[in-house]
């Protein structure tokens, strides 16, 4: 019976990679702050009348945003951005649904042991928390900056790797619980650790890229390799204290991106080279060249976003391969286990 687990399990995690997708459209559109009440069972039903929108509307036209930056919007553009946010939402709601009621049933018929049922169960507590992590940040764009909090976007964003990576985690134990094609563990040991580090990495440049989004530093130093003519440029510690440049300063929230990517540039290869000294499955070996093709498909992506101001697409599919390259690390940590 593991392997149906394993399946709905799998199908939670596209759906958890669809929803950062989704997110990140959300956010770049500019859509978040569209709708500004949290109604989880209210909310599942969209506008159904003339009247319906004009109320949503007349409540937007009350927030920040709309004052500030989207005054005299029309009730057609707000329709534009109320249906990411809405499409979102009820995307959040969907994976509530699709694991909960499975969850269920894999209970009731005794297919899901106690340390199973302990994971699942942490995972399921995970999805709550998103879901009001999702409201806090959006309460921060509600009252006087138009914007969302970048600590609370960097949190929502964090948080939801980190169910898409139990949910893949737990999956993948299902499907293979052991690996008996490694000759000595020891000397696969300094590998492995290797490629949790990778995986660490990855996940701190995931967080950078939170930051680079919340303060739209993606906007400035629009040049590769250097910014604007600086390998380091001079105003990386500018605001005082100085741990608030790691933040909340365009030029180093920027920086610090770029060089966590130049990290990886090197890091992974690296790790690519060790590892073909070891026999590994097929799987194993396919994990890893799956994470240096993705490494090299998501560098290019984020140097064309840059380069080109964020265009949407482009910067869509940078957050879609960063999810890629993440899921790239965790399986390949996950054969070395």
């Amino acid at each position: 019976m593991q392997k149906p687990i394993a399946i709905w399990l799998l199908i939670c995690g596209v759906m958890v990679f669809a929803m950062v997708v989704v997110g990140g459209v959300t956010r770049l559109t500019h859509s978040g702050l569209s709708i500004v009440e949290w109604q989880p069972i209210v909310g599942t039903i969209p506008p159904l009348s003339q009247g319906d929108w004009d109320e949503l509307l007349e409540k937007y036209q009350e927030t920040p945003q709309y004052q500030k930056i989207n005054k005299g919007m029309s009730l057609d553009e707000f329709k534009g951005i109320f249906w990411w946010e809405y499409f979102h939402r009820l995307l959040g709601r969907a994976i509530g649904f699709i694991f909960f009621i499975p969850f269920v049933y894999f209970l009731v018929r005794k297919k899901i042991d106690r340390p199973l049922g302990m994971k699942l169960t942490g995972i399921f507590v995970l999805g709550g928390l998103q879901g009001l992590m999702g409201w806090y940040m959006v309460m921060s764009g509600l009252v006087d900056n138009p914007h969302v909090s970048q600590y609370r976007l960097t949190a929502h964003l964090g948080l939801a790797f980190v169910i898409y990576a139990a949910i893949l985690w737990v999956a993948m134990g299902l499907l293979s619980p052991k690996n008996h094609d490694q000759q000595d563990r020891n000397s696969l040991l300094n590998l492995r650790r290797f490629s949790i580090g990778l995986t660490s990495l990855i996940f701190i440049m995931i967080l950078s890229g939170g930051f680079v989004a919340g303060i739209q530093a993606g906007l400035a130093y629009n040049t590769f390799p250097l910014m604007n003519g600086y390998l380091i440029p001079p105003d990386l510690f500018l605001l005082e204290p100085w741990y608030r440049n790691f933040f909340d300063n365009i030029t180093t929230v920027q920086f610090d991106h770029r060089l966590i990517a130049w990290l990886l540039a090197i890091l992974v290869p690296v790790f690519w080279f060790k590892a073909r000294k070891y026999p590994f499955s097929g799987s194993a070996r396919l994990a890893c060249h799956f994470l240096l093709v993705m490494l090299m498909i998501q560098i290019s992506l984020g140097i064309g976003t840059l380069l080109l101001a964020v265009p949407l697409p482009l910067a869509a599919a940078h957050q879609a391969g960063a999810m890629l390259l993440f899921t790239a690390a965790l399986w390949m940590s996950h054969q070395l286990r």
